[in-house]
């Protein structure tokens, strides 16, 4: 929300600067490309928290209760997989700024590193995120037989449901 509103606020400023005073906010380019970073990586943590990914269920719908929990599961496991590169190459991208001291060039010379840390951050906070419902998932199917959905956007289930 904090990014949002930056974001947001850097954006007017530079409209309101052009259209009245005929300048606009330095590096504003920059600013702009480097908080959409945040704005759009932290919030997937909460996403993967409240099972807001969309999921094509077509398939998986005509399965029995058991089946398409294992694949739940799968899913999350294929997710964290996938984490992993994502992961070790931020860090590296990261680390090699924090240690070049790497900025932009422009009027402001802003560092690169902020954002490389928020994105690191935000794959970190995902991939605890995505652990924890797994193991949440996994406690399900054993205790129940299968896993419950809630949450989940279907796109058959969305196309179905009356609004």
């Amino acid at each position: 929300v904090v990014s949002t509103l930056a974001l947001a606020l850097a954006i007017t400023a530079n409209v309101a600067g052009r259209q009245f005073f005929g300048w606009s906010v330095p590096d504003i380019v920059i600013i702009v490309r480097e908080l959409m970073i945040p704005t759009i990586i932290l919030p997937l943590a909460a996403a993967t928290a409240n099972r807001a990914h969309i999921a094509v269920t077509f398939v998986t719908d005509r399965m029995s209760p058991g089946a398409r929990g294992r694949l739940i599961i799968m899913g999350w496991f294929v997710a964290l997989l996938a984490m992993l590169p994502l992961i070790y190459a931020s860090w590296r991208n990261l680390s090699g700024s924090w240690a070049s001291g790497e900025f932009y060039d422009g009027l402001l010379g802003i560092p690169r590193w902020p954002m490389k840390l928020a994105f690191l951050l935000g794959l970190l906070m995902m991939t605890i995120r995505l652990v924890l419902v797994a193991l949440e998932d996994i406690s399900q199917l054993r205790r129940t037989g299968t896993v419950t959905s809630r949450g989940f956007t279907s796109a058959t289930s969305a196309r179905r449901s009356p609004r």
